[in-house]
């Protein structure tokens, strides 16, 4: 694969987007630190895009960390297993950040845990190979991956396995992994590269092996030097290239990032596959190389809490299915302003009502903001300025889309491609009227008839 940057023809940068603050000193210099094993977690079936998974385990029965307690029976689907040792309760539901409601099991930590820098060597510690993983068919690869319950880090929560399964019609020659988090206050991907870009790199190689990638690349937002530094090292002889990319929101996207770095555009409504890319977060990337190296399942990952509105931000190792409660509580709690706890970031996360919701894989982060962050103008008419028009990454027109969803004009909506729209937020931002554009659009793709 070659190494040389010249051969990467993307312009470092994508159309539109807006340029929030970042917020990310909060937390940028927080290391990851290992949260204490809590009393119990609720783990949920759905916590992915796809099926639920199915319970293959009984009340009251005794499991250990990382024992497999629902399969993943459809191709799109995801195995959940514990995170902690402890007893099975009954089967519970509980209320997603999105509003959803989904079966959960809840598991009661019982006997001796791995806790501590025991816990986080290893998750993120020790020997990550660079060679020989050709020993790994791509099939071997791709069934770890399903047996780990791995998805997709960055939120979107995709099973990873469907990824990285070959498609005879959309053959792939690129691997491309995403570094930016573009999303204000979150800093858990940055830690993770500058502080264990081994799992990454291995996480990578495996993947791009079971792809048939001729190339793999990592695109990281230039205002993240160090994780640069950290994964060229890293990836030093591996042919993996390393490409810094404009720090612009939203980079994160995937129809951003591919043509930032490799001067592809993904057409509306299509699939990295269409352009012949698969795009993994390098969290992802990490539990990769966990579930085929070490045969280890997802049972933890890296969450940012930050915010104003907290008393020590910080980056913490954390089990699924613990509460947001409990995760603010490890970072002192909550300032007497703290007004609103975001699960996510303030562009694309979701208020949330109730802080005994559980952390999901998809869960990158908690942010807490205080009223002076809230404080708005009251929403006004539109003016028809077009200023949601310049900024969206994706060319929709959100004031359309907005406003036929308000008005339940499906056959608009779809006419003006609602269901493509990634709600990023570019023009809530930037609209002056401050009209809440991305939560009309965001409850129109939820009522709309999908037949």
């Amino acid at each position: 694969m070659p190494a040389t940057l010249e051969r990467v023809p993307g312009k470092r940068t994508f159309a539109r987007g807006v340029h929030p603050p970042d917020c990310k000193a909060l937390a940028a210099d927080a290391p990851i630190e290992v949260v204490a094993t809590p009393g119990e977690v609720q783990i949920p079936l759905l916590q992915h895009t796809g099926a639920p998974a199915v319970p293959v385990v009984k009340n009251r029965q005794a499991v250990v960390l990382g024992e497999l307690l629902a399969r993943a029976e459809a191709f799109v689907s995801a195995a959940v297993h514990a995170s902690l040792a402890g007893k099975v309760g009954r089967e519970t539901r509980v209320t997603l950040p999105n509003g959803r409601h989904v079966a959960a099991l809840q598991v009661r930590a019982d006997g001796e845990q791995l806790e501590g820098e025991a816990l986080r060597a290893e998750i993120l510690g020790g020997d990550w190979p660079t060679s020989g993983l050709d020993s790994y068919t791509p099939e071997q690869i791709v069934q770890a991956v399903r047996a780990a319950g791995v998805v997709g880090l960055g939120g979107a929560a995709f099973p990873t396995h469907v990824k990285l399964t070959r498609n005879a019609q959309r053959p792939t020659d690129v691997l491309l992994l995403n570094g930016s988090e573009c999303e204000p206050y979150l800093t858990a991907d940055y830690r993770l590269m500058v502080e264990a870009p081994g799992p990454i790199v291995t996480g990578a190689l495996l993947a791009g092996r079971a792809i048939g990638a001729e190339r793999v690349l990592v695109g990281i937002e230039d205002n993240k030097p160090q994780a640069i530094r950290a994964l060229r090292q890293a990836a030093a002889g591996t042919g993996i290239q390393i490409v810094p990319v404009q720090t612009k929101y939203p980079m994160g996207g995937e129809r951003q990032l591919i043509p930032a770095v490799l001067g592809r555009e993904v057409p509306t409504g299509g699939l990295p596959l269409d352009v012949g890319v698969v795009v993994l977060n390098v969290g992802t990337a990490a539990a990769v190389a966990r579930a085929v190296v070490r045969g280890r399942p997802l049972t933890h990952r890296v969450v940012t809490v930050s915010g104003p509105g907290v008393v020590r931000p910080r980056n913490l190792l954390v089990p699924i299915g613990i509460s947001y409660q409990e995760l603010i509580d490890a970072c002192g709690g909550l300032r007497e302003d703290a007004a609103r706890v975001v699960a996510g970031g303030p562009m694309m996360g979701f208020a949330l009502g109730d802080l005994e919701t559980p952390v999901t894989k998809g869960t990158s982060g908690i942010t807490v903001l205080t009223q002076a962050e809230l404080t708005r103008d009251a929403e006004q008419p539109c003016v028809r300025c077009g200023r949601c028009v310049d900024v969206c990454p994706l060319h929709l027109v959100p004031t359309k889309i907005a406003l036929a969803a308000k008005h339940r004009d499906w056959d608009l909506a779809r006419r003006y491609h609602m269901l493509a729209c990634m709600e990023c937020g570019c023009c809530a931002f930037a609209c002056p009227s401050r009209i809440p554009l991305v939560q009309l659009i965001r409850m129109g793709k939820a009522l709309v008839p999908r037949s």
